[in-house]
């Protein structure tokens, strides 16, 4: 099993997006890359914490590759777009790629490189090693399972198998 961190705003959204995809095991919604320990919904809107809401990704490499996961990544995220995605405004709603094997560096760079060909303004999905990850609350976890009608910026027809 490998694991990577995938910030794409609202994490309810990108949490059922993943989970609907071949290869992929587990996800867990929380946040990542903040500079306090044990952070909670409230602290993180707040807008102090430097966390990113995010989605914990765990897959199987050997039926579904990063590079794949990656291509699914950039359909639902505009990432030219800074601090925001759909209605969601914030530093906590930034697009971002966290790793924890160095190993995926090369194709992190490699995919958000080809995906710069389509745009015209620069990629600003950052692209960091994992500095820690909490869950987010359990409310928060498979939001959109519990709440079929609940907000999501994500196209509802990406949200099926």
């Amino acid at each position: 099993m490998k694991t990577i961190v995938l910030a794409g705003g609202c994490f309810w959204g990108v949490e059922m997006y993943f989970k609907n995809i071949d290869g992929v095991k587990d996800t867990t919604v929380g946040y990542a890359n903040g500079n306090v320990e044990n952070p909670t919904y409230e602290l993180v809107c707040k807008n102090t914490t430097g966390f990113a809401e995010a989605c914990e990704i765990k897959y199987d490499e050997n039926v579904v590759s990063l590079k794949k996961i990656l291509e699914a990544y950039w359909v639902v995220v505009d990432p030219t777009i800074k601090d925001r995605q759909g209605h969601d405004i914030g530093k906590q709603y930034r697009t971002g790629i966290y790793y924890s094997d160095e190993s995926d560096i090369s194709v992190i760079e490699a995919s958000k490189a080809e995906e710069q060909k389509k745009y015209e303004q620069p990629i600003v999905t950052e692209v960091l090693p994992l500095k820690n990850f909490y869950s987010a609350e359990e409310y928060h976890q498979d939001y959109l399972d519990k709440n079929p009608n609940g907000y999501c910026h994500i196209p509802r027809e990406l949200l099926k198998k």
